[in-house]
């Protein structure tokens, strides 16, 4: 074995480690977005500030983007796995 390589068992462990935190905060993420779409459904019919409701959208949105970006990630991880 060459210095500094990671033995195989070790490499995929760690990369195993990483794709369960990666799911853990897709599932975060993915709920939170959720819960702000479900407080701007909620308050459709109430008189609620128009620039309070755009900051929930824009906030859930962004949420969705880290998730996109979150599933990519994790599609990577797992073809590393594959391989």
């Amino acid at each position: 074995m060459r210095e500094g390589r990671v033995p195989m068992a070790e490499d995929e462990a760690a990369i195993r480690e990483e794709l369960r935190v990666v799911e853990e905060d897709l599932a975060r993420l993915r709920e939170t977005a959720a819960e702000l779409r479900r407080s701007v459904g909620e308050n459709a019919d109430s008189p609620t500030d128009a620039a309070e409701t755009a900051t929930l959208i824009t906030m859930a949105e962004e949420q969705e983007a880290l998730a996109d970006a979150l599933e990519a990630r994790r599609e990577t991880l797992a073809r590393k796995l594959e391989s």
